[in-house]
């Protein structure tokens, strides 16, 4: 595959609540991976690249499966607004 732009694949059509421990992760930007909301490799040649980013004390959040939010990795409740 080359690595054109692709669209991100909605992985759910809402978020996911977890707690994560104090850290660095890898979330899916392109909706491929098995392991949501967390990168896996899945974007290899869709031109799409996983976010890095730290949780610096234990917290729950609520995370994007829809891959439309503008606050990555954080659901902002874009979910909502797509169409069936």
């Amino acid at each position: 595959m080359t690595d054109t732009k692709c669209e991100p694949i909605e992985a759910g059509r809402g978020p996911v609540e977890l707690v994560l421990e104090p850290g660095e992760y890898y979330f899916c930007r392109c909706g491929r991976s098995v392991n949501q909301p967390f990168c896996d490799g899945s974007h290899k040649g869709t031109g799409l690249k996983p976010l890095k980013f730290s949780i610096e004390q234990k917290q729950s959040a609520l995370f994007c499966l829809c891959k439309h939010t503008e606050d990555a990795p954080f659901c902002d409740g874009s979910h909502h607004d797509l169409e069936d």
